[in-house]
């Protein structure tokens, strides 16, 4: 049993060169998350056209796309540039509740979303009546209040267990999977049994929020395939490589493999919401197009 105080983050190669690269990608990535995801919210705020329901849980979903990728890609840049990889053992704690916080915030807005667009289409008469803004402000909150408890909980599992050995984390941040490697051997069983429920939770959760959109496309209309797909891909992407990362059960023989799939769903994902969001949705994008064009005019 080890007294460890700090980790190693050795996620990628240990090379100067690379680790420049590796530097500018996840800076680059970043800057288009945080332009993207600004943009929304800076839209969905200042525009009364865009004043619905599903622009308020949009715009909190870009809100928490900005904080989740904040929590490790500044860190992860900064260890890039500074060939330093340490991270303190509290800030590896905050950094596993965070990450946890945000994925279950931002997939229980996920599954309001999919209510939303089902009362929508299925019920119009309805949904002024269902998803006011008291209901939707509830929603939201319920959605922030089940990610904190989600967080807890496997922040709690992680750290009550003892370290043994070596403090290096194969990754470029603090994950749980990556964490319980580094644990005595027997002392992983409570938060595998959090992750496993976690997962059998979400699994479910994905089975009811494919029933509704199968009784959202049985009304044969063609604009709630081209609203609701998009929504339904991100939340098949979002859950199975999170699923994947937690359960592959020969990720310590294939790190690379495990670090690929977090990006995807840690770097990647953020960057990509606003794209499919805001681009298949013509309401954002031409006020975009307008405001752009009424800026260069100016100029």
């Amino acid at each position: 049993m080890t007294n460890i105080t700090k980790f190693l983050l050795m996620g990628f190669p240990d090379d100067q060169v690379l680790q420049r690269l590796y530097a500018a990608f996840f800076s680059l990535v970043y800057l288009v998350a945080l332009m993207g995801n600004l943009l929304i919210i800076t839209l969905t705020t200042i525009d009364q056209h865009l004043q619905s329901p599903m622009y308020f849980f949009l715009k909190n979903f870009s809100l928490i796309d900005i904080c989740y990728i904040s929590v490790t890609v500044p860190k992860s840049v900064m260890n890039f540039l500074t060939n330093s990889h340490s991270i303190s053992f509290m800030g590896c704690a905050s950094q596993v509740f965070l990450v946890v916080f945000f994925v279950g915030t931002e997939f229980a807005l996920l599954l309001v979303m999919s209510y939303d667009c089902y009362v929508a289409i299925c019920c119009p008469l309805h949904f002024h009546v269902i998803m006011n803004r008291g209901s939707s402000v509830q929603m939201v909150t319920a959605s922030g209040f089940s990610g904190g408890v989600y967080g807890s909980i496997h922040v709690a599992g992680t750290f009550s267990v003892h370290f043994c050995g070596s403090n290096i984390v194969h990754q470029f941040f603090c994950d749980v999977p990556s964490l319980l490697t580094l644990a005595c051997s027997g002392e992983q069983i409570l938060e595998y049994v959090f992750i496993i429920v976690s997962c059998c939770f979400g699994f479910i959760c994905f089975i009811l929020l494919v029933v509704s959109y199968v009784y959202i496309f049985s009304t044969g209309r063609v604009k709630s395939l081209s609203t609701c797909l998009p929504h339904l891909t991100v939340v098949t992407l979002f859950l199975f490589s999170g699923i994947i990362t937690y359960l592959a059960k020969n990720f310590k023989s294939s790190s690379s493999l495990k670090v690929l799939i977090s990006v995807l769903y840690t770097v990647l994902h953020p960057t990509m919401n606003p794209l499919i969001y805001s681009l298949r949705n013509w309401d954002i994008g031409k006020i975009a197009v307008v405001t752009g064009l009424s800026k260069i005019k100016n100029v």
